[in-house]
Order: C-alpha cells, then sequence, then structure tokens
C-alpha cells in the first residue's frame, strides 16, 4: 500500500450519505434540510430548528406547541445529575462536567435501552430540555452561587439565561443567544459528529454516542475555539475605557507579532469553507448587537483590530467561533462555559445523525496501513 492510499485524518473520504446538512458550494451556506442556515437564524427559534433536524421538515403550530411544552416540563436538574456534579471539583473544566452528566442521565432514563425511532425522538427532546440545567447550574456553583429554577413561562432561550443568571435577559440579549444557537446546532460529518455516528454503528445507545461526541468536541483541534478567542482577547487586554480605534491598534500589533512568531491563532479558517465562514455574517450581526446593547466599542475594536491584520498577512477568514466568543462574554458568561453552550446547541444535530446513522445502519470500521516491525518469532 502506497502513502497515496492513506488518508490521514480520513482527509476527503466519503464516508457515508445525510440528508441532515451539507455546505452548498454554489452558494458557500450551510444549509440544514435544505434551508441556509443565515435563513433559518433570521426568523426561527431554537426549538423550530431543533424539530427540523429531528424530523426534516419544520413544525406546524400544532407539533411545536407540543414540543415546547414537553421542553418546559421537562427542564428540572435531575437530583441525580446535581449529585454527580457536586462530586466534581471545582477546578476540572466544565466539559468534564458536561460529559458526565449526559452519562448519568442516559442510565437513569427509562428508554435508555430502547433504541425505536420513537424512543430515540423522546430521549432526544429530553436531552435538548435538560442540558441547560447542567451549564447554568454548573457555572453558578463555580461562582459559588445557588441553583435557579427554570421557568416554563419562559421559551429556551429566555430559560437559559434566566437559570444561569437569576434575572430575565433583556431581548436583545435573548435575541442574540437565539441566533448562536441555531447557527452551531449542526456542521455535517465534524469530528464529534462522525464520533457520535460511529459509536452509534456498534449499536450502542443514544446517550452513550453524545458523550463520545462530548469527548471529542472536548479536543482543541475541534472545541473550544471559541474560549481560545476569549483567552486571545485577554491577552491582548480589555480596556472598558479605550476606544474602538486605540483598541483596533492594540490588537492588529498583537496579531502581526503572533503571526511573526508563527503562533496559532484560534478563531480563523475553516476546513470545510474556502471563501469564508457563511456563518460569520449573521454572528457577527449579533455580537455588534451586543456591543451597542452594552456600550462596548473596544470589544469591536478588537475584533476588527485581529481580523484585519489576519486578512492582510494571510487573507484568513473567521470562523463562527470568533464572533461567538466576545457575545457570550458579553452577555456574562465564563469563558469555560463556551464549549459547553455549543454541547447544548450541537446536541440537535448529533441526535439528528445517531437517529440517521441507526435508520440505514452499516458498521463504522476502517482499515488500516501496518507500518511496523515485520513478523517475528519468539527465539
Amino acid at each position: 500500500m502506497s502513502d497515496e492510499d492513506v488518508r490521514k485524518g480520513l482527509a476527503g473520504i466519503v464516508a457515508d450519505y445525510t440528508a441532515v446538512s451539507k455546505v452548498n458550494p454554489d452558494s458557500n451556506s450551510l444549509l440544514y434540510r435544505g434551508y441556509p442556515v443565515q435563513e433559518l437564524a433570521a426568523s426561527k427559534s431554537f426549538e423550530e430548528v431543533a424539530l427540523l433536524l429531528w424530523t426534516g421538515e419544520l413544525p406546524t403550530d400544532e407539533e411545536l406547541a407540543a414540543f415546547e411544552s414537553f421542553e418546559r416540563a421537562n427542564r428540572a436538574l435531575d437530583v441525580n445529575v446535581r449529585a454527580a456534579i457536586d462530586l466534581l471539583p471545582l477546578d476540572c473544566h466544565p466539559m468534564d462536567v458536561a460529559r458526565t452528566a449526559v452519562s448519568v442521565l442516559g442510565a437513569n432514563h427509562p428508554l435508555a435501552e430502547d433504541s425505536s425511532p420513537e424512543a430515540e425522538v423522546e430521549k432526544a427532546k429530553s436531552l435538548f430540555a435538560q442540558f441547560p440545567a447542567v451549564v447554568a447550574y454548573d457555572q453558578r456553583r463555580r461562582r459559588s452561587l445557588s441553583m435557579v429554577e427554570p421557568r416554563a413561562d419562559l421559551d429556551y432561550s429566555q430559560n437559559f439565561l434566566w437559570m444561569s443568571f437569576g434575572e430575565e435577559a433583556a431581548p436583545e440579549v435573548v435575541d442574540a443567544f437565539r441566533v448562536s444557537m441555531v447557527l452551531y446546532a449542526e456542521h455535517s460529518f465534524n469530528a464529534s459528529t462522525f464520533t457520535a455516528r460511529v459509536i452509534t454503528s456498534t449499536l450502542s445507545d443514544l446517550h452513550s454516542a453524545v458523550t463520545g461526541a462530548i469527548g471529542a468536541l472536548k479536543g482543541p483541534l475541534h472545541g473550544g475555539a471559541n474560549e481560545a478567542v476569549m483567552h486571545t482577547f485577554d491577552e491582548i487586554g480589555i480596556r472598558k475605557e479605550e476606544s474602538r480605534e486605540e483598541a483596533a491598534a492594540r490588537a492588529k500589533a498583537w496579531m502581526e507579532d503572533a503571526l511573526a512568531a508563527k503562533k496559532k491563532v484560534m478563531g480563523f479558517g475553516h476546513r470545510v469553507y474556502k471563501h469564508g465562514d457563511s456563518r460569520v455574517p449573521t454572528m457577527k450581526g449579533a455580537l455588534d448587537k451586543m456591543i451597542a446593547h452594552f456600550d462596548r466599542p473596544e470589544m469591536l475594536g478588537l475584533y476588527d483590530g485581529l481580523e484585519q491584520a489576519m486578512d492582510e498577512a494571510k487573507a484568513i477568514k473567521p470562523n463562527l467561533d470568533y464572533p461567538a466568543g466576545p457575545t457570550y462574554h458579553l452577555m456574562g458568561f465564563d469563558t469555560d462555559m463556551f464549549t459547553p453552550i455549543f454541547i447544548a446547541s450541537r446536541i440537535t444535530g448529533w441526535t439528528a445523525h445517531i437517529m440517521e446513522q441507526r435508520a440505514s445502519n452499516a458498521l463504522i470500521r476502517p482499515l488500516s496501513a501496518y507500518n511496523g516491525v515485520p513478523e517475528r518469532h519468539l527465539a
């Protein structure tokens, strides 16, 4: 077997079919079940997008109402999950908490070993409803704050922010959060989704597949770029008294030095998009609204300075994580919670792929090219 036959990282390999999402090269748009994601983010709730990913179609008013009723009735943090979270150290990464919580939720679900289509949908909906409480509680316990109970009179995004901060968020903040959840929901055969499909292909259960996907997303080459963006902002220094122009100049100088030192700067470039991440303009619009709402022009300066310097030096465009990180920061989330928020969104895409894999399953078991010691024998 020649080196040309081995595709490291499965680069360029088409592993299977999917009807869940694709990037349309003609329009450079990410499509969810055929709909450009920017159109969905402009007008649809996250609940509607979740149903679209699971079922293939946008819900009717009756279907949406039934799902909203189910979701609002299943938001409370399970006592077993809370007990498991409380056993974990406060200095562990929140992704460890997320992974553990999903395992516990799976172990306690009455349909844990039922993989019928109906059971899979119910488990996906339950996980969708339950996971925000995991993120919210973990952030609050790290801040030495008590848990905030969910409210059934709030929609998904409103309630997520309510449980996280204990106060109702302004409509502008709620909408920016909704937009981010829609944009992060799905992205074809990325590393975590493929991990979920591999696990599902063994006929393992839905929660095991999601737990494995979380493990894949924890890796800095896949998830965590939105966190890394804020670490970059912090390294440059966020100065609230600074003008947009002053912040931009400092950010540009920092980027030029970083590139000269061949430092990897997260939040730029994407393996799939050749002409820029199609989700960025929509997320940047949400960030702009947060900057205006909180009156933080220096954040825009940092954003613009880094983007300009990268474009001038490398012609590399931002990806979704670049505007998402500062957006979550302005909302008040701790940086380490950004990737768990990503999970809350991507649960929809992961579970859609899990159900698709199970419906037309083949065990995923690639071959390898051996390059070790030739056959040998004991003397």
